[in-house]
């Protein structure tokens, strides 16, 4: 083995790979989307060689042909990865054509950090012949090379604690770091920062630029701000307008555009027919807690001596673990949050294909008090047989039983189980 290949750190086994792996072997096109930086092209990689060359369009000669030619550029091309597709929109409908006359599976390998299938040309002209496959930055049972079965597991069996739970200020130190591999190999929080502020500002000056046309694209760091500050709290788009004296209509559609560039996620509200008074409004978290961490100038001295600025930043590292773990789950979920007017609430429900609920509350403090367990109970009352469990995930370290299907357990089970 040569010098430099030893020292390069190991490969963290992604869990999307058999996934890509089975694509291949019978889809034409397959995309990886996910953000920046989330480990695609290291993935996509591993799937080229002599007979599947790989290809990046952050190469300025490669991305000048792309635009230049699509057609001619896809001509030549049998098989091939090609990365960071999304800086060429115009070489989807070559690729459309290209698989339409050849249709063997796995010709073209694709990563696209942002989601272009929110593109309507693209979704249109691609139906039924790719297969789209989120990449986020690393999840904690990657890290920690665990199963990753907490999915499976709360839907169907009791919840044990395996493994040593991390509490206290190692869990504090875990979500502030969030999983970007480029920010986790960073030893220190400064040099976190300075990282995350780097991407912040490459992803809004330059990547927007290839997805959308804004006029005021100067604004969009202010956005990211105050959407940052409005972590964990339902959308509003008048109030994130006009502190950028923009329109509602404006501020949703550059939204829209964060959400699309997998900065920020909004959770749909849970919506039943037996309950009128229920909130309809989406509510909004960021897809990683350390990007989140640094836009709200939040470090873990602040959280030591304030436990209160950390609660809506575990939120979104909780739903961000579970839409990770999703992504490679054998069940079909769907994820909403519950809220009633009278301010009952549940941070995430979670919805398998038969319509069976699990609910799960986020809390930063060791101690669940019985007002904390309100919105579960009453999520239990809207969705009556529906319902498997109500799940508290607080910093703790051992399972607490409060009603015979209501826990209180570690937030470490995410990873542990």
């Amino acid at each position: 083995m040569s010098h430099t290949a030893s020292t390069s750190p190991p490969l963290i086994p992604r869990r999307v790979r058999p996934r890509v792996e089975l694509a291949l072997s019978d889809t034409r096109v397959v995309l990886i989307a996910g953000p920046r930086q989330a480990g695609k092209t290291t993935l996509a990689r591993q799937f080229a060689g002599p007979d599947r060359p790989y290809l990046t369009l952050d190469d300025a000669a490669t991305l000048g042909a792309a635009r230049a030619d699509p057609v001619g550029f896809i001509r030549g091309v049998k098989r091939a990865v090609i990365d960071e597709v999304q800086r060429a929109p115009e070489l989807m409908l070559a690729i459309k054509e290209s698989v339409d006359r050849d249709q063997e599976p796995g010709r073209f390998l694709l990563t696209g950090s942002a989601n272009l299938v929110a593109l309507p040309t693209i979704a249109d002209s691609l139906a039924g012949r790719m297969e789209v496959i989120s990449l986020l930055p690393f999840a904690q049972t990657e890290l920690f090379r665990t199963p990753g079965r907490f999915l499976e597991r709360i839907f169907r069996e009791d919840i044990a604690i395996t493994g040593e739970p991390v509490v206290g200020d190692d869990l504090v130190e875990m979500v502030l770091r969030g999983g970007y591999p480029e920010a986790i190999r960073r030893a220190t929080a400064a040099r976190r920062r300075a990282w995350f502020e780097d991407y912040a500002a490459l992803i809004l000056d330059r990547d927007v630029r290839d997805i959308a046309n804004i006029d005021q694209l100067d604004r969009l760091p202010r956005l990211l701000t105050i959407l940052a500050e409005h972590a964990g709290q339902l959308v509003n788009h008048s109030s994130f307008g006009a502190a950028l004296a923009l329109s509602s209509v404006t501020a949703q559609k550059y939204v829209a555009i964060l959400e699309r560039m997998f900065l920020v996620r909004t959770l749909p509200p849970w919506s039943t027919n037996r309950l009128s008074r229920l909130v309809k409004t989406p509510k909004l978290h960021f897809l990683d807690s350390g990007l989140l961490a640094t836009l709200r100038e939040t470090d873990a001295d602040q959280v030591r001596a304030d436990r209160t600025r950390f609660g809506p930043i575990l939120e979104s590292f909780v739903i961000s673990e579970i839409v990770k773990l999703a992504g490679w789950s054998e069940r079909s979920l769907t994820m909403s949050h519950f809220r009633t007017r009278a301010q009952d609430e549940v941070d995430l429900v979670i919805e398998d294909r038969r319509g069976r609920v699990v609910g799960i509350e986020v809390k930063a403090s060791a101690t669940v008090r019985p007002q904390d367990l309100k919105g579960l109970r009453r999520l239990k009352e809207a969705t009556g047989e529906r319902f498997v469990r109500g799940l508290v995930l607080h910093d703790h370290d051992r399972i607490t039983p409060f009603d015979e299907d209501i826990h209180a357990i570690p937030i470490s089970c995410l990873w542990s189980m």
